[in-house]
């Protein structure tokens, strides 16, 4: 069907007011970051700090032992990634399962949420990594690796099962009715109409927590584990200098931006879906 002359106006007024936008938007951010960098150059102790913390000789020395030691950071979140989703959704779920007689590990799961989320992850990496292994227990981890992804596990899966219990909670009950209508028992209604649904709305919620984590990996390098910044922790005492430490944080942002704006996108369809806009 060929568009009315009305229709091809206004499709060119969205085109001239989304140039302009942009152009606007374009003009405004360059004028803010030249005025920063003017500020920030301009300063009186520039050259220290640049000497300090943004010495591009040091950047190069540091750059590959920083390097090989974030990729252990990349290993732990990706490990405890799966433990922490796991442990989620197993609280989550006992947490909202109608049965009396599961009051005793209801009272449990209840317990580890509220005392995990009340206890800095860096006390809880602590507690574990020289705690546990105190206790000589048979069969329990030594490596610095597995205590640290227990230590990560036991602080984010009480956050997660939280954020995966409001999921649940949120869904409609007409969904766990027509599931029991459809013959379904309750861990069969759960299981493929309520918790998959529920994920998909605590989506942009849990990658935040994921970013999170993905950071806190760093944390483990109180119990001696050479990750990133450990390395550049390292570098930074022998050198006197704090170059090794932005080379580390730049390897973060470059790990977590990405999820960042993917978990910007997944809200911004989320919010669409809603209000009833086909994406």
């Amino acid at each position: 069907m060929t568009p009315s002359a009305r229709q091809l106006e206004r499709e060119r007024y969205r085109r001239r007011r989304t140039l302009t936008r942009g152009a606007v938007a374009a003009v405004s951010t360059i004028v803010v970051i030249g005025l920063l960098v003017y500020l920030v150059g301009t300063s009186p102790g520039w050259d220290r700090v640049h000497r300090t913390y943004f010495w591009w000789p040091d950047a190069k020395a540091a750059f590959p032992d920083v390097a090989r030691s974030f990729w252990l950071n990349i290993r732990l979140f990706m490990v405890v990634e799966v433990f922490v989703l796991v442990v989620g959704i197993v609280i989550a779920i006992v947490r909202v399962i109608p049965a009396p007689a599961l009051a005793p590990v209801k009272l449990i799961a209840i317990l580890y949420a509220d005392v995990f989320r009340g206890t800095p992850t860096l006390l809880i990496v602590l507690l574990v990594g020289f705690g546990l292994p105190a206790l000589n227990l048979t069969g329990m981890p030594t490596s610095l690796f597995w205590l640290g992804a227990i230590a990560l596990t036991l602080s984010y899966g009480a956050y997660v099962a939280e954020v995966i219990r409001a999921g649940i909670l949120s869904i409609h009950p007409t969904q766990w009715a027509s599931g029991r209508a459809l013959g379904l028992t309750y861990g069969q209604t759960m299981r493929h109409i309520v918790l998959p649904q529920a994920l998909r709305r605590v989506a942009p919620p849990l990658l935040n927590d994921f970013v999170s984590l993905q950071k806190d990996t760093a944390l483990l390098s109180t119990i001696g584990l050479v990750e990133s910044l450990r390395a550049a922790q390292v570098i930074s005492g022998h050198d006197f200098t704090f170059t090794a430490y932005v080379v580390a944080a730049v390897f973060f942002i470059a790990a977590t931006i990405p999820l960042a704006r993917f978990t910007d996108y997944l809200t911004v369809r989320s919010l669409r879906r809603e209000n009833g806009i086909v994406t």
